[in-house]
């Protein structure tokens, strides 16, 4: 070998050793970026599974709520809970007299908490005219201080939580009768204006339903247009053109089906805004071509051995299909469509074109019931401006990650369990 020669072998390898180095620093720098990433949503969303809670012993006057004896929901649920409130407080705290320290004191609860005692009330009547001990949900301000999530150390002129509501807050420590709990009515509730009462259930119900809706509609649509693509279609300039065209279609940005979906489901056939059903049969539109390629991947890879045995056998086209490819090939399709459906599972764009913004403080009970999905109430609760909803985002994100890695799991585990190699 000549010198040359040499000198460019040498110069090939070297280039080789630094493309792989390229390679390797890109993918540590992926997942460096990746585990920030985590870690961030984690350290500022794992807090709030927990919420700020103060005992207080209620005196459930008759005279504030109903007479003894009423079973009516609506008229206890009328009842003045808050003036309880605010009695059970100043006996806990008696030195407080002036009318601002009052309506500080009383700012400490969580507005919600009113509507939890009648609750309570609602179900047990005969607590009327009694005392009672109960957990009481703090506002968000006391809350973020509590898990010293703001400055604790700004002067009160800065700070939303002021000096006598500290000192409050450190007698109620030392008695025992504040303490972080496990924060139930986040996974349980559903929206609301006020950061210490939100919950994600109504948008995992919502999510729910949409991503039924969507399976419903994708899943048999994509399989039989696959079917037909892939084993009887002729093949011809038309099948060329509908198959670039699905191939295109899978690019296509998600905000145009949403666009799509506003001009033909809501403004053409009048299907009701923000509900399940219309974000489904958009997401379903989404999700169509990538089912539909994963389908015809998965019935190309069924070895043509198979059908034509089948055929030798007597069996008829449709048959070979039905009874031997398709079992084949199913793993492959579940595969794809999983990995669709976790795709839709993120999408919130073109459900903001269809109204699925909207503001929804109620559970959904059918898919054409308003409602709002997980993303778009993550999207809602980060535009908010308070500083309580911070740490909701963060946790509802964390949240729709496990849901997204489940979903993800489940399709590795299908394709590892069922997958054949020819």
């Amino acid at each position: 070998m000549s010198e040359a020669a040499s000198r460019r072998l040498k110069a090939r390898y070297a280039a080789e050793r630094r493309f792989k180095l390229w390679g390797i620093a890109a993918i540590l720098f992926s997942l460096l970026s990746l585990v920030v990433l985590l870690f961030t949503i984690l350290g500022s969303g794992f807090t709030a599974f927990r919420q700020t809670h103060i005992r207080l012993e209620l005196d459930l006057k008759a005279e504030q709520i109903a007479p003894p004896g009423t079973t009516d929901p609506r008229q206890i649920m009328q009842g003045n809970y808050g003036a309880l409130i605010l009695e059970a407080l100043q006996q806990r705290f008696p030195e407080v007299q002036s009318r601002g320290e009052r309506r500080r004191l009383q700012a400490m609860i969580s507005a919600g908490a009113e509507s939890q005692i009648g609750r309570m009330v609602v179900q047990n009547p005969a607590l009327i005219g009694q005392k009672v001990s109960m957990w009481l949900p703090t506002s968000s301000d006391i809350d973020m201080f509590v898990k010293k999530q703001v400055d604790t150390d700004a002067p009160e002129d800065e700070r939303r939580v002021k000096d006598n509501q500290v000192g409050w807050i450190n007698a109620l420590k030392a008695s025992g009768d504040l303490e972080l709990q496990f924060n139930t009515r986040f996974f349980t509730g559903a929206d609301s204006r006020e950061p210490e009462l939100v919950g994600i259930w109504g948008g995992v119900v919502g999510s729910f339903y949409t991503l039924l809706v969507t399976l419903l509609v994708a899943f048999p649509l994509g399989i039989m247009a696959a079917i037909y693509l892939e084993e009887f279609a002729p093949k011809n300039r038309w099948t060329e053109l509908i198959e670039v065209n699905i191939n295109n279609l899978a690019a296509v940005p998600s905000i145009v089906y949403g666009l799509l979906g506003l001009a033909v489901f809501i403004g053409f056939f009048g299907m009701p805004r923000s509900a399940p059903m219309v974000g489904g049969l958009v997401l379903a539109l989404m999700s169509l071509p990538v089912i539909i390629i994963a389908a015809r991947a998965a019935l190309r890879a069924v070895p043509p051995s198979i059908r034509h045995g089948a055929l030798a056998l007597g069996a008829s086209p449709l048959q070979v299909v039905l009874h031997h490819v398709l079992p084949l090939a199913m793993p492959g399709i579940l595969t794809g469509t999983i990995i669709a459906m976790a795709h839709a599972l993120g999408e919130t764009a073109p459900l903001l074109m269809i109204g699925m913004v909207a503001f929804i403080v109620d559970i959904p009970a059918t898919p054409v019931d308003a409602a709002t999905v997980l993303p778009v109430q993550i999207f809602m609760w980060a535009d908010s401006p308070e500083r309580g909803f911070v740490e909701k985002t963060s946790a509802a994100i964390i949240v729709l990650l496990v849901f997204l890695l489940l979903m993800n799991l489940t399709a590795i585990l299908l394709r590892k369990k069922f997958e054949r190699r020819w």
